[in-house]
């Protein structure tokens, strides 16, 4: 802290003085030098912020001109050694040093003036090779986090670890997207954000005393750095933050192509929970709501998976592809009513925990509604032949059901190898058995007996056998069924069952020959997705 008024009156080789003070005015300000002169006209001399110190003498015919020219240079104040002989200065004086704004402090005892300049000197260096070093700390830190592409949770992490404060990054809708609670608690630090948030619109103002700083270039700025407490040292926190903001801003030009702030923002928290490192179901909920989340009695996780007619050709495609889905499945949630929070999992795969809005029918309804509308916003994207959305069990707490979209992600990947196209929709029990066996897909055992009931059909090459065996099984044997869905007569059909019985060695008519083929073609599909190109084309 820089040396003040009142801090130099109060050191010892001061007080052996006995000080009178007579004006207490700028007190509180730091002095930026301590100058001793004993002329009777030191304006020229100055150049404001400093302490004087001198002797009755130093005065002059006329103290009260003496005071306006220290006043007119500047100056914080004056230290008077009037000496024993002196009861105190004219009152007129300490009236017009009070007028002037000017400190005024008499001393009835003889002290060595260099002993005062000596202390108060190394302070004020002190302190000024301090601020040197700390801009010097700061540069670098920031410079090597620059240097590094560190993400912005690390930067902000960064600034919050130097300052010591929390420190929160949000965007132009007053958003929290990055938080570095710093010992705090996040549930109190976010609570209530964006309402915080608007009525503290500049770094001078608001009814909390935030200190802010902006992030962006001039005219194009996208976010607001923010230490969201009273700041004693405001030059430095400042300084940190301008820092940060344009650390922040280089690895948004860095990054501007790839995953957009809000969309990472919202991932890390999926990840924070999903990986362990976020278990507090306040801190977690002040997140959620401060990114946009509704408050909600249950909130839904849900999964989006889609096929696409070819695989992606190199990495900047699938990015393509995925923020194209992303896009599509956040805009679609957000125009059905509901909010929500998204983040790309994996390749052709959306994560999303829902809040849904209140409506007629409850939340079958509202699935059902929105699932159908992801259909076909989903179908409008180039290349996507196939989608599914996968809903896992809701819960209360935001933390728990983040922790379901392993059960969802499931789903959607069974879903997505199951013939049904006609849901709107899937849970865990529209599954069943075909989910275990996705589940159990990369089990050796498994794979070594769908390999022994197939093979024989499998090493023959034909889809049209493979495609007349999955029809004949999800009809549960019913040949009359079969002949009537491929459009051929019941002799013929039959004739191809006994043959495809021989190839496979077994008797179609078994139920427990039908349940060990049904059981190893869901292996086959979880394992390899065959899909059918149409029976009645191969028939």
């Amino acid at each position: 802290m820089a040396v003040t008024v009142g801090e130099v009156v109060a050191l010892p080789v001061v007080q052996q003085g006995s000080p009178q003070i007579l004006s207490g005015r700028r007190w509180s300000e730091p002095i930026r030098w301590l100058h001793v002169g004993g002329v009777a006209d030191l304006s020229s001399l100055l150049q404001g912020g400093e302490l004087v110190l001198t002797t009755g003498a130093g005065l002059g015919r006329d103290p009260q001109r003496y005071l306006e020219g220290l006043a007119n240079a500047g100056a914080l104040g004056v230290v008077v050694e009037v000496g024993a002989s002196s009861a105190s200065l004219p009152e007129s004086l300490t009236a017009r040093a009070e007028a002037l704004d000017l400190a005024l402090v008499a001393l009835h005892r003889q002290i060595k003036f260099v002993d005062v300049t000596e202390v108060v000197h190394r302070r004020i260096v002190a302190e000024q090779y301090d601020e040197v070093a700390f801009d010097r700390r700061v540069h670098e830190a920031f410079t090597e986090l620059s240097m590094r592409r560190a993400s912005v949770t690390g930067i902000v992490d960064a600034a919050a670890g130097i300052l010591g404060r929390p420190v929160v990054l949000e965007d132009l809708a007053h958003q929290a997207v990055a938080v570095a609670a710093q010992g705090a608690r996040t549930a109190e630090l976010l609570a209530d954000w964006e309402n915080r948030s608007r009525r503290s619109p500049t770094a001078d103002g608001g009814p909390e005393q935030w200190t802010i700083t902006t992030v962006g270039p001039r005219g194009e700025e996208w976010g607001r750095l923010i230490v969201p407490t009273p700041a004693g040292e405001r030059g430095r926190v400042t300084m940190v933050l301008e820092r940060a903001s344009a650390a922040l801003a280089l690895n948004r030009m860095i990054e501007r192509n790839t995953t957009g702030l809000h969309q990472q923002a919202q991932s890390g928290l999926f990840d924070d929970v999903l990986q362990g490192r976020l278990a507090d179901e306040r801190e977690a909920a002040a997140r959620a709501h401060a990114l946009g989340l509704r408050t909600a009695s249950r909130y839904f996780p849900v999964v989006v998976r889609v096929d696409h007619a070819r695989p992606a050709v190199d990495p900047l495609d699938a990015q393509r592809r995925n923020v194209s889905l992303l896009d599509a499945v956040s805009h679609t949630v957000n125009a059905a009513g509901h909010t929500g929070l998204f983040s790309t999992r994996r390749e052709g795969e959306v994560a999303a925990l829902i809040a849904l809005s209140a409506a007629r029918g409850g939340p079958d309804r509202a699935l059902t509604d929105l699932g159908e509308r992801l259909r076909h916003a989903l179908h409008r994207i180039d290349g996507v032949t196939r989608e599914v959305c996968a809903v896992g069990a809701p819960d209360a707490a935001i933390v728990d059901a983040i922790r379901g979209l392993g059960e969802a992600g499931h789903v959607a990947e069974v879903a997505l190898a199951m013939p049904d196209r006609s849901r709107a929709y899937f849970q865990a029990s529209d599954v069943r058995l075909r989910g275990l066996m996705a589940l159990l897909r990369d089990d050796p055992r498994v794979l070594r007996f769908a390999e022994t009931e197939l093979r024989p059909l499998l090493e023959r090459g034909v889809t049209a056998d493979v495609d007349l065996l999955r029809a004949y099984l999800d009809l549960a044997g019913n040949k009359a069924a079969l002949a009537h869905r491929l459009h051929i007569s019941r002799p013929a059909l039959y004739k191809r069952l006994a043959a495809l019985g021989r190839t496979l060695g077994v008797d179609l008519d078994d139920a427990e020959s039908m349940t060990s083929l049904s059981v190893a073609l869901m292996v086959l599909d979880a394992r390899q997705r065959i899909a059918s190109p149409g029976l009645g084309e191969n028939a």
